[in-house]
């Protein structure tokens, strides 16, 4: 028996292991070498190593010049390796198992190979649009959406239409759905290898959410052609500082903000204001490192998280407005001016990230004056940024006082089901509009409309060990579905249906947290007892619903072993529909009914932890029944 064989026979481990090994100690090896060079003198067949290992420009300038690399040495490497002749080159994807020489639009880069598998024509007629990447929470189907609409107009423009994405799941990477395909990472470095190779009239980065987008400016600086808004407007609209500054110098109201200097300067800033307050870094999608506030304590361990995330750009602590509605719009722009819009809203107050919220469109419960107000501020924004493209804003409400949260200058994750609900293509109108075509004002608005669409989110909290199940500025879910119907009682219902709640048979659990939230519920609990529901309460919430002469039984907190105990209950599946409302988000607040939240969740049994959610629900199960949802398919509407 030959040596290597026996060895493999007894440690499990087959020649393909230890080639692994053996490489992963090369690529080790190489590293060493790489940060010898303490200048930039690496020598070619080094370089050649690293880059055929799949070293990134970025990991050998930080081999070099360590803690002490700068954005500018990336660029450095870059121009040197090229110097030396060291370029990838475009293979094709093998598709037919080396059977048949393949023909396929299947491209990669790499740096083991001599020459290009295709051939370029070089005659500015390709459109490079940037892919959404990977399925993640914060971005999902809708961003890719967005991409391939935006290729669909791009072809049928006369362009090449070219996608660089890496994500098999997403319909963008379908073999027929664009000429070329680049499956390869979305980095600056790889970015730039294609578009010299493509050299195309220009590139959409506004389709494909907010990797993307970031990279706007860099490539803005190496002379790329960004098709639509500008990259120096982008960044004037994703930098929370040049942004907040750019509102106030036009006017425009916004929540009272301050720049992250010091911890002592947000201290005075809040003395001033009060708590909450909101962390807000910049460039950062799905509210990463965005928090509210309600103390000090949690105030240090939120801003040191926000720093880490948003090293190159500032974070922003600005004041919260509690109890105020948020709205979105929609819309595309060309030259500044706004050719189409929607207007949505949020069923839960601000507070529950955008991606959470439960969305009603066309709006349903705002004031004239709020949405005249919201069309006249975003035309003014989208003025003083020249937007040409898709973009979004988020606004706050209370009564006609309107306030600015934020704009992104791309595609929102709404886009989809905005533009499905008016039958009218944004992401079409704003590609004609990046590609200089002549595009016509719609001929109907919202107001046209005689049905309601609502977006409700899906969440995978039973799949994620120990997650408290709670929704807050940061974002939290993995899928959502939008449903239509007559009014916002059978839409409402048929969504909330469709991502696994159930119309409870019996009996409803109820712990309501602040005051206010049992004001909120009070009304439909009315309903709710003749209704045949019979309500279970912890102590506050029991004792103000006898108050005001709804029976409802109480029941212990979980770390009482009085019964009826309320974790017991849940473990012997007694409730049908758990609604937990915390007081606020506090970490003392949040710990002390985590156990009913995720025992519920552990149990399978619906939760709803925000009271206009929970409002909204029970108003809808009260009025429909599952036969008064009509079964239509999307043309009918």
């Amino acid at each position: 028996m030959h040596i290597q064989n026996y060895k493999n026979k007894f440690t499990k481990k087959n020649n393909l292991y230890n080639k692994c090994k053996k490489n992963v100690i090369f690529v080790k090896y190489t590293n060493v070498e790489i940060m010898t060079n303490t200048e930039l003198n690496i020598p070619k067949e080094l370089l050649r190593r690293a880059k055929q290992l799949g070293f990134s420009d970025f990991q050998i300038a930080r081999a070099i010049w360590k803690d002490s690399m700068k954005d500018e040495h990336l660029d450095v490497i870059r121009n040197y390796r090229k110097s030396l002749g060291i370029t990838p080159v475009v293979k094709q994807i093998d598709t037919l198992a080396a059977e048949y020489p393949a023909q396929t639009n299947y491209l990669y880069l790499t740096y083991c190979g001599t020459e290009n598998d295709v051939q370029y024509q070089n005659d500015k007629r390709s459109i490079i649009v940037l892919g959404s990447g990977a399925y993640r929470i914060g971005s999902s189907v809708e961003f890719d959406w967005c991409c391939v609409q935006s290729v669909k107009t791009i072809c049928q423009q006369g362009y090449r239409s070219v996608m660089i994405n890496y994500n098999p799941e997403t319909v963008s990477t379908d073999y027929d759905i664009c000429d070329r395909l680049y499956f390869d990472e979305l980095a600056f470095e790889r970015v730039m290898d294609i578009i010299e190779f493509e050299n195309p009239h220009g590139i959409v980065v506004s389709t494909g959410g907010q990797i993307p987008n970031n990279l706007a400016v860099r490539l803005d600086e190496h002379n790329v052609p960004i098709l639509g808004t500008s990259a120096k407007n982008i960044d004037n609209a994703e930098d929370r500082h040049k942004f907040s500054a750019m509102l106030d110098k036009i006017g425009v109201d916004q929540p009272r903000w301050k720049e992250l200097t010091s911890f002592e300067d947000i201290v005075h800033f809040i003395a001033e204001v009060e708590f909450p307050v909101l962390i807000r870094p910049s460039y950062v999608l799905s509210g990463a490192a965005m928090n509210v506030c309600s103390n000090y304590e949690d105030l240090e361990r939120f801003l040191n998280a926000a720093a880490s995330i948003s090293k190159q750009h500032p974070v922003v602590v600005s004041k919260f407005l509690t109890n105020a509605k948020e709205i979105e719009f929609d819309a595309v722009a060309k030259n500044g001016e706004i050719i189409e819009y929607a207007i949505s809203e949020h069923v839960e107050f601000a507070g529950v990230h955008s991606g959470d919220a439960t969305l009603l469109f066309p709006s349903q419960k705002i004031y004239m004056e709020t949405a005249r107000r919201i069309k006249k501020i975003s035309r003014s924004i989208a003025k003083e940024l020249d937007i040409s493209g898709p973009f979004n804003i988020q606004f706050l409400a209370v009564n006609n006082d309107i306030k600015v949260i934020e704009c992104n200058l791309r595609a929102s994750r709404s886009f989809p089901f905005v533009s499905k609900i008016l039958k009218r293509n944004f992401i079409d109108t704003a590609t004609k509009i990046m590609l200089g075509i002549p595009v016509d004002f719609p001929n109907k608005t919202d107001f046209d409309i005689d049905y309601i669409g609502v977006k409700v989110s899906q969440f995978s909290f039973g799949r994620l060990y120990n997650a408290d199940p709670v929704l807050g500025v940061d974002m939290s879910s993995t899928g959502e579905v939008g449903c239509l119907g007559s009014d916002i009682h059978e839409a409402l219902l048929a969504s909330m249906l469709s991502v696994g709640y159930t119309v409870p048979k019996q009996n409803i659990m109820l712990s309501t947290g602040e005051p206010k939230a049992k004001v909120e519920l009070l009304d439909i609990c009315k309903k709710l007892v003749p209704k045949g529901y019979k309500l279970f309460a912890t102590r506050g919430t029991q004792l103000f619903l006898k108050e005001n002469g709804i029976p409802a039984t109480m029941v212990r907190w979980g770390d009482e072993k009085s019964s009826p105990n309320v974790i017991d209950m849940l473990n012997n599946h007694e409730f049908d529909l758990v609604i937990n409302i915390p007081k606020d988000t506090s970490l003392d607040e949040l710990n002390s009914d985590y156990q009913i939240r995720r025992t519920a969740i552990d149990r399978n049994i619906p939760l709803i932890t925000n009271a206009r959610l929970a409002v909204a629900f029970l108003e809808a199960i009260c009025e429909r029944t599952l036969d008064d949802i009509a079964i239509r398919s999307w043309q009918e509407y």
